[in-house]
């Protein structure tokens, strides 16, 4: 299921401990990065460019 929501492979099912239930319910609630930055980019609003700030 991790290649399915684009984790790497083992990211939870190489949890030492970690049962097969437990693994799919972490899946199951977990969020898909893809689809988080998406609503991040969505639903939060631009920053602006602190005047002070050298760094951008």
């Amino acid at each position: 299921m991790e290649w399915m929501q684009g984790l790497e492979p083992g990211w939870v099912t190489a949890t030492p401990g970690l049962g097969r239930p437990a693994q799919l319910t972490a899946l199951g609630n977990g969020v898909v990065p893809q689809q988080a930055g998406r609503a991040l980019e969505l639903l939060a609003p631009p920053m602006s460019r602190c005047p002070r700030c050298k760094i951008w």
